[in-house]
């Protein structure tokens, strides 16, 4: 029948349209820094954090804040990433990391497993209240970038990320076919999200991630 070779071909145009905008390169979240810039992010951070471990010179706690160029050199930092010779970093973030997906549930929704793929590529921004992530992996062989944002806070001296958006390259996907794994996933990685003794809360405020100490 005509109708059932249409909507055949409707749902063929979809799908192909779908798989275009997963592969698809989205826009970037952030501009990549030199060499020299990330290094200098690095230092600047490491001082910082280093003041998390002095007491208050007021007595009543103070703020340590970032930029989203400290935070992201810390990462490339952490993974071993930082250019020593002037490359550009390609870094591998931990397993561990619960930004990254790879594969699909049977909802549709990205899967959150144990064992994620090495990222290739990656990229952090703060805007507002919010921070971005971007993340280049394989889903099914095939190399997609993953944008994930969100408020970050504390709740019982653990971090807390709340996400408000995700998308598979250039695809959007309902936060809630999301949310219920990228928790599930946090859960079983609550021991690296505890914060510091001393820090009392956790948030990203006018591009900045603040550390309120106690």
């Amino acid at each position: 029948m005509k109708w059932q070779r249409i909507i055949s071909i409707a749902t063929l145009a979809i799908s192909v349209f779908t798989l275009v905008l997963v592969l698809k390169k989205p826009a970037p979240v952030a501009t990549p820094a030199s060499p020299a810039a990330t290094a200098a992010n690095a230092q600047s951070f490491q001082e910082k954090v280093d003041r998390l471990d002095q007491p208050s010179a007021s007595g009543s706690g103070g703020e340590i804040r970032l930029t989203s160029g400290e935070l992201a050199a810390a990462i490339a930092q952490a993974t071993g990433a930082l250019p020593t010779d002037g490359a550009t970093p390609a870094p591998a973030v931990p397993a561990s990391t619960p930004a990254a997906a790879s594969g699909s549930s049977a909802s549709g929704a990205p899967e959150f497993p144990g064992a994620v793929p090495a990222i290739k590529d990656y990229q952090v921004s703060m805007d507002g209240d919010v921070v971005r992530g971007q993340f280049l992996t394989q889903i099914a062989g095939k190399d997609v970038y993953l944008t994930l944002a969100g408020h970050l806070g504390a709740k019982d001296g653990y971090a807390t990320f709340e996400a408000t958006e995700v998308k598979l390259g250039d695809l959007s996907v309902p936060v809630s076919l999301v949310n219920d794994q990228l928790q599930k996933k946090l859960a079983e990685q609550r021991d690296q999200l505890k914060l510091p003794n001393n820090v009392k809360d956790l948030k990203v405020e006018n591009g900045e991630l603040v550390f309120v100490e106690k």
